[in-house]
């Protein structure tokens, strides 16, 4: 039989942790790997799918695995449905964004052309980093404790937005209102499918717009948001 003294540091950690509630250690592990992924990202698409999705999608399901949560991994008819909803309500939003000059100069953020045997690999992989981002922030960070109740859609906007802080000023606008309509949305599914369907696609969808001409000229129409507190 083990005696206090025999004890490692990690065996400490391990009885530390498991003294926690669920939600204590959802937002334990989820400030961790946020602390992880900002030292390990890397800069090149191919590498940054796979950390992000051993450090993104593998941490919060490993621990949601370990106590028998799903933390959103399900589809269902209402998922469904509220997924195609939330995709039709933020499409207008990436197709008037892809026309704007500072989206257009910032994306694609990785080389790829439209040309179908560069973009599809392209946007299989930009696809992975969504389904990682919503497995944490609307996963891990929202419908996996939503057993706090609806408040639980307020806890990632502020990491989200710190994570979008070297996006364009409109994007980093939005990324917070964004977060909070994708976690009330994945919260009402008890699903992170709407999410991810909006999400991904319309990455991939922004990419494959910015790559060809503009659906229409945004010049005439950027004076009426001259009060905006960013250049567009």
């Amino acid at each position: 039989m083990s005696t206090e003294a025999d004890r490692t540091p990690l065996d400490w950690a391990r009885a530390q942790f498991d003294r926690l509630s669920w939600v204590q250690k959802s937002l334990l592990t989820g400030a961790v790997l946020t602390v992880l992924w900002m030292h390990l990202v890397p800069s090149d698409l191919g590498h940054r799918a796979i950390v992000d999705s051993t450090l993104l999608i593998g941490g919060p399901l490993a621990l949601g695995l370990s106590h028998g949560r799903r933390i959103g991994w399900t589809i269902d008819r209402v998922a469904i449905r509220n997924a195609v909803l939330l995709s039709m309500f933020v499409l207008p939003f990436y197709l008037v964004g892809s026309t704007l000059p500072t989206i257009r100069t910032y994306y694609p953020m990785w080389e790829t052309s439209a040309a179908m045997g560069d973009f599809l690999p392209h946007a299989v992989k930009l696809f992975m980093l969504a389904l990682a981002a919503e497995t944490y922030y609307r996963g891990l960070l929202c419908v996996g404790v939503r057993e706090i109740g609806f408040k639980a859609v307020f806890i990632s906007p502020v990491v989200y937005m710190i994570h979008h802080s070297s996006k364009p000023p409109i994007e980093f606008l939005l990324s917070g209102p964004t977060d909070i309509l994708f976690g009330a949305v994945d919260y009402e599914s008890n699903s992170i499918l709407p999410s991810v369907i909006a999400h991904g696609a319309g990455l991939v969808l922004l990419d494959w717009l910015v790559l060809h001409d503009p659906l229409f000229d945004p010049l005439p129409y950027l004076r009426y948001f001259e009060w905006l507190p960013v250049p567009l």
